[in-house]
């Protein structure tokens, strides 16, 4: 044919003139190179028409690959089209725990704000390991999502850690936008949570409504989130005049089972003159006040329970669950503007104290 493509598309491959492609064809895999050769135009023409990179093709020409591309059946190679563009559509999300309320009220968050952007969300679960967090964000890269947030408890491990830094930073270098959910120690965008904070103003009010014999229940004093959130309420009490007792500061796992277990040995050891027990987040309390009662006591009336982050079920339990109240959801949202933007530094997000009925005054 004499009739030329456009600059830049290269040797023009001749149309088949019927689209003649036989039931064999059509039953075998559909390659880009069918695409191109079904409309005419050369395999860089096709690639770049149905990828989406920045390079000019005329219009024409990608109508006459769209249709082409419908008639075979051929599917774009999503790795293909962030190589083209430089990224993918996707916001790419590192949580800690697929189970736990406060991570999926996060990604109902970034999920709302995805979708805002025009973007699709994809989660990964870390199981609160610093190794598995690396590997993630390794393999994300090679997947170039638009967005990737870290939403994941930071667990200390300094050598970790700073892999995982590096491995943001080529991502970012590359074009890639980072922002950190909690965490406030790297050169990324981060939205900060007050954990100490949150906890210490928890420990005042329940040392104000008349509570003075207390028990802690937290995680692995590695996981930056319990271990501020636990020395916060250590902080709040001491300034209130209260020391806990070591017998009762008690290291469980983060979740409900975590929390029944280190409530039910706390009970079952002798401990039963406590007043109040505060769980670093809300599932490990509410997994406590099931102890509470499989020990033939009432929570809220025999022994009080606070929790943290302010779940949804944290007012739907009985009795209702004091909390410290996370805007969860807001966070989600909050962190995929501000990965797009690529705002600089930290910014505070406010937590407020929340008193319900397994805390009434004593």
């Amino acid at each position: 044919m004499s009739r030329k493509d456009n600059a830049g598309d290269g040797n023009r491959i001749p149309s088949c003139q019927n689209h003649g492609v036989t039931d064999q064809k059509r039953t075998a895999a559909v390659t880009l190179h069918d695409v191109a050769r079904e409309a005419g135009v050369s395999y860089a023409t096709a690639s770049r028409a149905l990828n989406g990179s920045d390079r000019s093709v005329r219009a024409e020409n990608v109508a006459r690959v769209r249709a082409a591309a419908a008639r075979l059946g051929y599917m774009p190679h999503v790795s293909a089209q962030a190589i083209a563009r430089g990224s993918s559509n996707t916001v790419a999300l590192v949580v800690g725990a697929v189970d736990d309320p406060y991570f999926a009220s996060i990604a109902d968050g970034v999920a709302e704000g995805a979708a805002t952007a025009g973007l699709t969300l994809t989660a990964a679960v870390t199981d609160r390991s610093p190794d598995m967090g690396l590997h993630i964000v390794r393999t994300l890269r090679g997947r170039r999502p638009r967005v990737i947030l870290i939403a994941g408890s930071r667990v200390d491990d300094d050598g970790v850690y700073a892999a995982l830094a590096e491995e943001l930073d080529q991502y970012r270098r590359a074009g890639g936008r980072v922002a950190l959910l909690s965490r406030n120690d790297l050169d990324f965008p981060t939205l900060t949570v007050d954990h100490h904070g949150g906890a210490f103003r928890l420990a005042q009010a329940l040392a104000g409504l008349g509570y003075r014999r207390f028990a802690l229940l937290h995680g692995d004093d590695r996981i930056r989130m319990s271990h501020d959130r636990g020395r916060g309420f250590t902080d709040g009490l001491r300034q209130a005049g209260i020391l806990l007792d070591d017998r009762h500061v008690i290291a469980t796992d983060l979740h409900r089972d975590g929390g029944h277990r280190a409530a039910a040995a706390l009970l079952s050891g002798g401990a039963r003159d406590l007043e109040a027990i505060f769980a670093v987040n809300d599932v490990m309390a509410i997994g406590a006040m099931t102890a509470i009662r499989e020990a033939g006591l009432r929570p809220g009336r025999d022994v009080a329970v606070a929790g943290f982050d302010d779940i949804d079920a944290a007012r739907d339990v009985t009795p209702t669950l004091t909390s410290v109240r996370v805007p969860l959801r807001d966070l989600g949202r909050r962190a995929v503007e501000l990965a797009l933007t690529g705002e600089p530094g930290a910014v505070d997000v406010p937590v407020e104290v929340v008193l319900r009925d397994s805390t009434p005054p004593r």
